[in-house]
């Protein structure tokens, strides 16, 4: 079928895949924890957004610029991790008022979700991701094109956007209670700065294999 290979197997894969927790999965519970249910979601349509640019690329051919120069992946692994690293010292000196999103403005939400997509296209990781494991389930000899990529891309970011839109949700109804009290709100602020930096640190521990 348009010159994917085994398509179904790639779909169980892709579930188990987006099941098992990572940097965009720690990310969203960060967002959805602290700021409430519509940043969540936004975060999770920001890297969805991400993902879809990143296929987009593994599709043409330019991710393996990434897989192939140690100087680009490193590039944009320290970007990455300095971006990641801003946002949550910016948590954490951030009061309260700021985050009370159940009454955020249009523009905040674009800024959250632009942050989403940042924080997924300035990860190495998910760009080396979509370009060894595409290629798996797409025949050789296909003519298609860069139209298996697409397709394969499109149904791995819908199972994950629709995973990550119950754990934003869920989570952000498991901590409402907290939120509504401005010092535990302060508190989950912090925890969630702590969170990204966290993940920034991580990231420039990673490496081109």
């Amino acid at each position: 079928m348009f010159g994917i290979e085994h398509y179904w197997f790639f779909l169980l894969s892709g579930i188990m895949l987006n099941i098992t927790p990572g940097a965009d999965t720690m990310y969203i519970l960060g967002r959805s924890i602290s700021q409430g249910k519509k940043a969540g979601i936004m975060s999770v349509l920001g890297i969805s957004s991400g993902s879809l640019l990143h296929t987009l690329l593994a599709s043409l051919g330019l991710s393996i610029i990434l897989a192939k120069s140690i100087v680009a992946f490193n590039i944009v692994k320290y970007v990455g991790a300095a971006y990641l690293i801003y946002l949550g010292i910016k948590a954490i000196l951030a009061t309260s008022d700021k985050f009370d999103l159940d009454k955020a403005k249009t523009d905040n939400m674009l800024k959250i979700y632009l942050q989403g997509m940042i924080t997924n296209l300035l990860n190495p990781k998910v760009a080396l991701f979509f370009l060894a494991f595409l290629p798996q389930f797409v025949n050789t000899n296909s003519n298609y094109g860069p139209l298996p990529f697409l397709l394969l891309g499109l149904t791995f970011i819908a199972t994950g956007t629709i995973w990550c839109f119950m754990l934003a949700i869920c989570s952000a109804l498991a901590t409402k209670k907290f939120r509504d009290n401005s010092k535990q709100l302060t508190l989950l602020n912090r925890l969630a700065g702590i969170l990204f930096i966290g993940l920034g640190l991580k990231l420039v521990s990673t490496k081109l294999s």
